[in-house]
């Protein structure tokens, strides 16, 4: 058993003070997940004590390590879990004191330490449950979508920061998000006084309907996750029920190909892009695109994305527009112009997503995309980075489930590609997946017509296959949203 942090020893950051929803001392199942560690470090601000496990190190237990948070690893143990300080009852008697447990979605109802907090009768929440609990509902804003919906929340919260430093009220935008701002270092960033708490909302086992946010974004809707909700209709109507849950005097903000159920479930005001928001297109840069957005009374300057992708266009106006919109519900401040051009020296802050289009080398790139929508958009944004250039992945799936539902659509967007390897699936949720497929159907669906395509087996592995042909002329791109990245320095050595 470990002891929890002491928040009081930690340094410099904002406390609102202990939720009331917990006990001082938290523990964290899956606490190295995007969302968990994140969740953690909002936590550890507001003064609870925290402990958590995860099977394996990640950069996220690597900065909760930072702040003092013990992370134990390996398989789960009850012996594992905390050991909350002792209390005095009223009777005098000593008593340990209860811990709550959180947990990611992927860790199971059968887990040992899960299984032993409920007979201790400690109150457990799933991330989701949390989140909604953590975030006010007055000053909420959240990011939904199928793809893009970390970069466009991280676009959001520098929008926010723009005009928060143009006020210069004391408020500050917090964050929570399921990736590393690559300037900042971190995925969570609380807010300070009436800031607006911007943060990525999950449609994964319907976790984005334990949020009540006052605006939010929607980037698309395809389907995705069909473990838990069978079939395209059924990922639609859950969306729908999340556009219901604004306020009327909220705001919702649509990709222009978000379906009209969607826009119809909301009873906020309604900002499409493409009919409220026009997208001026400007010159491109190496994949990198300058554009202007124009709005419901207000336009920004050009702003230049050091981002790649067209999309990544589409994800920034999205942003704007929701730091835009939920701005103008607050009293005084700077007009609309003077907010849009401080938004858009905001955005312009933004250098990425860790694992999002991310330089590993002059010519080696690696990606989260593990969506076949995700790979067919990096591809054809890796062709415009790299012209000319022959182009060989590796991709490493996630979720046998997902591999299994969208083989197909994984053969169409590999097939633009001069190499691919395809190593063994990542399977953090193996456990619930009934659906499934391997690394060795997708390699063999791909040499079906006629892609070179070779199976590479675990990352390592596979990392050393894909250097055989690797050259000064190519150039790699490595994807997934697994392990894979844990190959960076095989791949570089």
């Amino acid at each position: 058993m470990i002891p929890p942090s002491d928040a009081s020893e930690q340094d410099g950051e904002s406390r609102e003070g202990l939720l009331p929803e917990l006990p001082e001392c938290v523990h964290l199942l899956g606490a190295g997940g995007a969302g968990v560690s994140g969740l953690a470090r909002l936590l550890h601000a507001r003064g609870h004590r925290l402990t958590g496990h995860d099977r394996e190190a990640s950069p996220f237990t690597a900065k909760l390590d930072e702040l003092g948070i013990p992370i134990s690893l390996g398989e789960s143990d009850v012996a594992h879990m905390p050991t909350p300080d002792a209390a005095v009852d009223a009777e005098g008697a000593v008593a340990q004191s209860v811990a709550a447990i959180i947990r990611s979605a992927a860790i199971g109802d059968t887990d040992p330490q899960l299984t032993r907090a409920r007979d201790l009768g400690w109150p457990t929440f799933k991330y989701a449950q949390m989140l909604g609990r953590l975030a006010p509902r007055d000053q909420t804003l959240a990011v939904a979508g199928t793809h893009g919906k970390t970069t466009s929340t991280w676009m959001l919260y520098h929008a926010l920061r723009g005009i928060a430093d143009a006020e210069s009220d004391g408020s500050a935008p917090g964050t929570l998000v399921g990736g590393l701002d690559v300037t900042l270092g971190t995925n969570a960033v609380p807010p300070e006084g009436q800031g607006r708490f911007a943060i990525e909302a999950c449609e994964y086992d319907r976790s984005f309907l334990q949020l009540s946010p006052w605006g939010a974004a929607i980037t698309n809707v395809e389907a995705d996750h069909l473990d838990c909700y069978g079939t395209l209709a059924a990922v639609e109507e859950a969306f729908a029920q999340f556009a219901s849950r604004l306020p009327r005097e909220g705001l919702m903000v649509l990709g222009e190909d978000v379906p009209d159920l969607v826009e119809s479930a909301s009873r906020a005001e309604v900002w499409r892009l493409g009919r409220e928001l026009k997208v001026e297109w400007g010159p491109d840069d190496r994949g990198c695109q300058a554009f202007r957005l124009i709005g419901p009374g207000w336009a920004t300057p050009e702003i230049q994305l050091k981002v790649p992708g067209e999309f990544n266009v589409k994800n920034a106006a999205l942003a704007l527009a929701l730091a835009m919109g939920s701005q103008g519900a607050c009293p005084g401040g700077l007009d609309l112009q003077a907010r849009a051009a401080a938004a858009s020296r905001g955005l312009e802050n933004f250098q990425g997503v860790e694992r999002r289009f991310e330089y590993w080398g002059r010519d080696l790139v690696h990606d989260y995309a593990h969506h076949p929508t995700e790979v067919e958009a990096t591809l054809r944004t890796a062709r415009r980075v790299f012209p000319g250039a022959p182009l060989h992945v590796l991709f490493q799936p996630h979720q046998h489930s997902r591999t299994a539902h969208f083989l197909d659509g994984f053969v169409k967007a590999l097939n633009t590609a001069d190499r691919v390897v395809v190593a063994d699936v990542y399977g953090a949720r193996a456990a619930i997946d009934s659906h499934t497929a391997g690394a060795e159907e997708l390699v063999q669906a791909l040499k079906a017509v006629d892609v070179d395509a070779v199976y590479g087996g675990p990352p390592a592995q596979a990392a050393e296959v894909f250097k055989t042909e690797m050259t000064f002329e190519t150039a790699g791109l490595v994807l997934g949203a697994g392990d894979i990245d844990g190959i960076k320095d095989d791949l570089l050595g």
